[in-house]
Formats: C-alpha cells, structure tokens, sequence
C-alpha cells in the first residue's frame, strides 16, 4: 500500500481542480483535517498502524468529491477513491473501510467505531477553536458564491447556533482538547446575536 503515492496524488489534484469559490473546502481544511487526525489517534492512542493509515487516507479523500459536485461530495469522494486507490496498493477491504470513513463525515455525523469518531471530530475540530469565526465566515461566502444559501449576518449566526448544539465531539480526547472552546465560540455567537437586536 504505497500512502504517500495515494496523498500526493490526491492533493495535487485538489490544488489544480478544486474551484476557487470554494473557501472553505479548500487544500487546506484538508490538510488541517489530517493534522487534526492525527493528533487525536496519538490523543486516543490508537496503534494500530495500518488502520492508522486508512483513516490518514479517508482525512486526504474525504472532500476531493468537491472537485465533482457540491452537493454529496461524499459519495463522489467515495468514487475517486475507489477509482484511484487500487493504483496505488489498496486492497478492495481497504477501500471499502475508507469509503465506509469517508462516507461518516456526512452530515448529520453517527459514526460508531474509533476510527469514525476520530475522522467526524477532525472535520469539525474548528468548531472548538479560536479560529472558529475565520472558518464560519469562510464557510458563509462559499455558499453565497456557489448559491447554496444567501444569508444576513444575523441569519448565518443563528444558524450556527442551531448547528453548535446539535454538535457534539465523539472521543473523548476531542471533548477534552475542543470543548471549553467550543464552549466559549457559541457564547461569542450568542453575545454577537443580542447585539443585534
């Protein structure tokens, strides 16, 4: 199983195709979702090293449907990487875990096992960040510029609030590392909201 052929390929065709009105799913909410991964399998102590690689391979391909299409970007990121992942050594078990991985990341998240649950806490590891209103924002102006929804300031925080508490983080290393901040990011919004009024 060649990882760094399938990384590689991935995110070199992410950084050509993806389209530039996508200013939240770009290469680089990629490639924060990898790190964010796997600081939370070291958090989580998950050994085991192989599997460690598919969920590594899930954070790579998880959006790369976004090249395709905008809505259910799962499933075509499902499809890249069954068409690609066999070049690069990936046994059919493998791809079918990987599709499975991918597959969780859609929303509303249920994943059930550890590796699930590390990938949903990695895609949404900014929600429990300082930098959380910098992606909101980002996420915001992609959906105006690729008409998914045409939102007020007022609009797009109650919205959050409404996606903030029906959030949660899965392990229990994301509750403890993203949580406080999450905590404090929905007290923000909220403030921001009474100001509005």
């Amino acid at each position: 199983m060649d990882f760094a052929g399938a990384r590689d390929y991935i995110i070199g065709r992410m950084r050509k195709e993806l389209n530039p009105s996508l200013t939240y799913h770009t290469i680089e909410h990629t490639l924060d979702m990898h790190y964010a991964a796997i600081r939370l399998m070291e958090m989580e102590h998950f050994g085991d090293e192989h599997e460690r690689l598919l969920i590594e391979t899930a954070a790579f391909y998880h959006d790369a449907g976004m090249m395709v299409s905008y809505n259910d970007h799962e499933t075509q990121s499902v499809l890249i990487a069954g068409e690609m992942l066999p070049t690069f050594g990936y046994s059919l078990e493998d791809i079918d875990e990987v599709a499975g991985l991918i597959l969780v990341t859609k929303l509303p998240q249920m994943p059930t096992t550890l590796p699930e649950q590390i990938l949903c806490d990695a895609d949404l590891d900014s929600l429990g960040r300082d930098d959380f209103f910098i992606e909101s924002f980002r996420l915001q102006l992609e959906w105006k510029l690729n008409g998914i929804a045409q939102t007020t300031l007022e609009e797009w925080l109650r919205f959050e609030v409404e996606f903030f508490t029906s959030h949660e983080y899965f392990t229990k290393s994301g509750r403890a590392l993203r949580q406080e901040q999450k905590r404090k990011n929905l007290l923000e919004i909220t403030t921001i909201l009474e100001r509005l009024k």
